[in-house]
């Protein structure tokens, strides 16, 4: 495969890899689901422009229910609205196909509590979009505009999520609208008169489903682990993610409750800059699977170690912090920009490479290789609650066809004994199980190597050696992303 131009770089999803944005088909409405945006398309990914075009769009001030300016746009809205204006923004954003991280570009003129504010409620309003249309659904004959309904479905979750006040989300909602053009004012009553009976639906929010997984993923999440698993999953999308944090050194003090696997786990939310230890690198944000095949690597002081589609740098950091000599490539200068200030806030050095990782050779065969590969990042939907609504399955064998050559060019940079962990953040089994499977066909030269049982949760474990993460898995501690990991050694 050639060098890929810019427009086929990977982009970073929560801190972890994803692939490129391509065009996409729309995906049939999911049950409790808001209905898909027009263009629908994996966010990341690059689609002709086309996705530039929405995220300069969502930097735009949205226009209020009805199409009138709002008065207040291009300087910075006042409270007590400004966070509830910002959240609509980014689900507006969403239904053209962005995701909240790239909408939130639009929010600029919030201050930084503002905006963090907006992207709560926004994430809090999609992770539970299916209770709030089981509480709406009785109470409205006709769907309004996706405006209203976006209005409607932010202060239903505020009120039964968040503890917020009836009567203040009520007055804001009411606001908002009457704040917009002439179609807006004429729906504020509807939006009083539906909110203030919604106010009263506890119950039927209590008794509705989570988000059901779009059918292109629900399907070959059950045919591999059944109705109960995928139901499962479905539960831990809604509940969310923490913040977990990796340390740069075993047993080095770090704020929060300590993990079995040894990252640390605070409350989502949690300032990050405030926490000890930040200052003095001595941590950084991550997954606490995002740290596991570095764990399962195991890489040895000394050891010459490539890291593949490297950036954000978590991987990286892990290995240098281990001893390794490693090299960090990545397609995009400025995320390894961003990767090298990482690096140097944790006091940790790597040298850094921009390049196709297809394209790019060692001056000498490798230890090992870490191939954190492109994927359709469906273990972090509970991080990224909007990726169902952007995201179809029309990828996926594009993204299989690239992980199988990343893996070929992968192995052949091993010295002879040498490791590749091949990883993925993905829940598909076609990126993780069968992809292990079609790798070992192609190369008899590759086993297995299992991970040792005594240091690793038995259900991890899978049936060729492999270690399964679900987001269902650990559900005292909160769960955690869904990863496909597995240790290949060269037999040489």
């Amino acid at each position: 495969m050639g060098k890929r131009n810019d427009d086929e770089r990977r982009e970073t999803a929560g801190g972890e890899a994803r692939p490129k944005r391509r065009a996409a088909v729309d995906p049939a409405p999911q049950p409790g689901a808001l209905p898909p945006p027009p263009a629908a398309a994996p966010p990341g990914y690059l689609d002709n422009g086309e996705a530039a075009k929405r995220v300069a769009a969502a930097k735009k001030p949205a226009r209020k229910p009805g199409g009138r300016k709002d008065p207040g746009e291009g300087r910075a809205q006042p409270a007590p609205h400004a966070a509830r204006r910002g959240a609509l923004r980014l689900l507006a954003a969403v239904r053209e196909g962005v995701t909240l991280a790239e909408g939130e570009e639009a929010l600029a003129e919030l201050s930084p509590a503002e905006r963090a504010r907006a992207r709560r409620l926004a994430a809090m309003t999609l992770r539970h979009r299916s209770r709030s249309e089981a509480v709406l659904a009785g109470l409205i004959d006709r769907r309004p505009r996706p405006e209203v309904m976006d209005l409607l479905q932010l202060a239903v979750t505020e009120m039964l999520a968040g503890a917020e006040a009836p009567h203040g989300a009520v007055n804001a909602a009411v606001a908002l609208a009457r704040s917009g053009g002439a179609k807006a004012k004429a729906a504020a009553g509807m939006v009083n008169a539906v909110l203030r009976r919604a106010a009263e639906g506890q119950a039927a929010w209590e008794q509705a489903a989570p988000p059901r997984l779009p059918d292109w993923l629900r399907r070959p999440v059950m045919a591999e682990w059944g109705e109960a698993v995928a139901t499962a999953i479905e539960a831990a999308h809604e509940r969310g993610a923490a913040l977990d944090l990796t340390p740069r050194a075993p047993g080095a003090p770090v704020p929060g409750e300590a993990l079995p696997t040894g990252s640390h786990r605070l409350p989502a939310g949690t300032q990050v800059t405030a926490l000890p230890g930040y200052a003095e690198g001595g941590w950084w944000v991550q997954d606490a699977a995002a740290a596991l095949p570095v764990r399962l690597l195991a890489p040895r002081p000394g050891e010459i170690v490539a890291d593949l589609c490297a950036a954000p740098g978590g991987k990286t950091m892990q290995l240098a912090a281990a001893g390794a000599s490693v090299t960090a490539i990545d397609l995009s200068p400025q995320r390894l920009a961003r990767l090298a200030e990482n690096l140097s806030r944790v006091g940790l050095e790597a040298e850094t490479v921009a390049a196709d990782a297809l394209d790019w050779q060692p001056p000498a065969p490798l230890d090992a290789v870490l191939l954190d590969a492109p994927c359709s990042a469906t273990g972090t939907i509970r991080r990224h609650p909007e990726l169902p609504l952007i995201r179809d399955g029309a990828m996926i064998p594009e993204l299989v066809r690239l992980q199988a050559q990343l893996i070929d060019h992968a192995a052949g940079l091993l010295k002879p004994g040498g490791r590749l962990v091949y990883a993925v953040c993905s829940l598909h089994p076609a990126e993780g199980e069968r992809q292990l499977e079609a790798a070992l066909a192609r190369h008899p030269g590759l086993a297995v190597e299992p991970p040792d049982p005594r240091d690793w949760p038995a259900a991890w474990i899978t049936p060729l050696g492999a270690i399964r993460t679900r987001p269902d898995h650990w559900p005292g501690l909160r769960g955690l992303d869904g990863f496909f990991i597995v240790r290949l050694r060269s037999r040489g």
